[in-house]
């Protein structure tokens, strides 16, 4: 890669430091820090949207994955871009007018006023692992790509993202990660449609008739395996109602008419990016077909683009990866101390010293994510572990309980405490290889478990004194 690449990444990854430091400046008080203080726009949260989704995952992991096996590798950010507009649709100004009424800031202080704190104990760990693990798959995917391009050892590329990443979210919090993220969707869009997509099929001789060289498989939208296809479908689904970070946005919202619309304009982005991605990936396989799929997004970068043009691509790139991770460290983070340290341990907590405290947790949450890289170096398999974690136990006693009144704390808690502790088990049945039904997806067995004990508990088990009062203010 040549000097002026270099230069290029080198600058972005300055100005993600300096926007860090400037947005840690501006901040008045917590409600900054953690919710940008509850004014954004329908840009704000467009950027907000497309940037947290669009990752490391979505772009590197999809190209890779279109490489290797073709067309289907478009159901990951598809599923991404269908998924957001149901949850837009259903739950974004639910979400918006619930957390006005009664002051809330986190997914986990959701389930606490319509449940009680058990069950808030048990989303804030499903948030924090779940969380933990999408911003291991971001680094992963971060350094990968900057490995591939400069020549750097893996281990050296995955620490210089870490550190630029955390930094900045840690210093400047949901601000930060709002102003990065104007800048990081400008890149994306510019790096990866605008630039990518038309130069990879100028090099491509015949144009799209040059797709006809490719095996017969490759034009296969299931060749990934429709229950590998449904198992995302409904993880991604159903991770949209208890994932913190889109509660996140929704509660950042100016009003409840912006929550919606950011988040739809950001699904026709997110569309956009899932057939570039396809689209990159495949031509890969006919520009460079020496290359594997691990790294051929890079190779195709380092051969078809000229110096410079080559730097805005790769830093799209980049921006991709850190936009996802950076919020999702903030939650993490948000999480460990709102949820657990506050709620639990020191509820007096003035609002400094909150801050203080966050800004350790974030810098301990990107410690143990490069730790989870070293363990794990499929992109997409990380993503799809945090996925489950994060929803498969909670989307029922979420959903169900925005309108049905029979759903109780009990059947919450119990419901979700032990369809956590069967993917937990299950996966590592699995990663064990213990073998049999273990080779299942864990999502199946974890909403089996949350099923099977969410309704009939909610259907036989009374409510505990001044439930139903709870429940009525809850849902009038």
């Amino acid at each position: 890669m040549g000097a002026v690449d270099i230069a290029i990444i080198m600058a972005y990854m300055v100005s993600m430091l300096v926007i860090g430091i400037y947005a840690g400046k501006k901040q008045k008080n917590s409600e900054d820090y953690f919710l940008a203080g509850k004014s954004a726009n329908v840009f704000s949260l467009t950027c907000l949207w497309l940037s947290s989704w669009i990752g490391g995952a979505s772009i590197v992991g999809t190209a890779e994955r279109a490489f290797d096996k073709g067309i289907t590798a478009v159901w990951y950010v598809l599923i991404i871009a269908v998924s957001l507009i149901i949850f837009a649709l259903s739950f974004t100004r639910t979400i918006k007018r619930i957390s006005e009424r009664f002051d809330l800031t986190t997914y986990p202080d959701f389930i606490e006023q319509r449940y009680d704190s058990k069950t808030r104990l048990v989303a804030s760990i499903c948030t924090i692992l779940g969380m933990t693990g999408f911003v291991a798959s971001q680094f992963l995917a971060g350094g990968g790509i900057l490995s591939a391009l400069t020549g750097w050892d893996f281990g050296t590329s995955l620490i210089i993202v870490a550190i630029v990443i955390t930094f900045y979210t840690a210093s400047g919090g949901l601000l930060a990660v709002t102003y990065t993220d104007w800048f990081q969707t400008l890149i994306l869009i510019v790096g990866i449609v605008l630039l990518g997509v038309p130069t990879c099929f100028h090099r491509l001789e015949g144009g799209l008739q040059a797709f006809a060289q490719l095996p017969e498989e490759y034009f296969d939208l299931g060749s990934w395996g429709w229950m590998s296809i449904l198992g995302l479908g409904i993880s991604t689904l159903f991770s949209f109602y208890t994932n913190m970070d889109n509660y996140t946005r929704c509660i950042a919202a100016k009003d409840e008419k912006v929550s919606m619309k950011g988040a739809m304009i950001a699904a026709a982005g997110i569309f956009i990016i899932a057939v570039s991605a396809t689209f990159l990936g495949m031509s890969a396989r006919l520009i460079i077909p020496e290359a594997t799929g691990a790294n051929a997004l890079a190779y195709l970068i380092v051969d078809i683009f000229p110096d410079g043009v080559r730097g805005i691509l790769l830093i799209g790139i980049i921006a991709a990866i850190m936009s996802s991770a950076d919020i999702c460290m903030l939650t993490a983070s948000t999480s460990l101390v709102k949820d657990v340290y506050k709620r639990y341990m020191d509820p007096d907590i003035t609002d400094q010293k909150l801050q203080k405290i966050t800004v350790i947790c974030s810098f301990v949450i990107g410690a143990i994510a490069v730790f989870l890289t070293f363990n794990s170096q499929n992109v997409i398999d990380v993503m799809f572990i945090a996925l489950t974690v994060n929803s498969a136990g909670l989307f029922l006693p979420t959903v169900f309980g925005m309108f049905w009144k029979k759903a109780n704390a009990s059947a919450a808690f119990v419901s979700a405490l032990c369809s956590l502790v069967v993917i937990l088990f299950w996966f590592a049945g699995k990663e064990a290889g213990w073998g049999g039904i273990f080779e299942f997806d864990p999502l199946w067995p974890g909403v089996i478990t949350s099923a099977v004990l969410f309704f009939p508990l909610s259907i036989c088990k009374h409510h505990r004194p001044g439930e139903e009062q709870k429940i009525n203010d809850f849902l009038k």
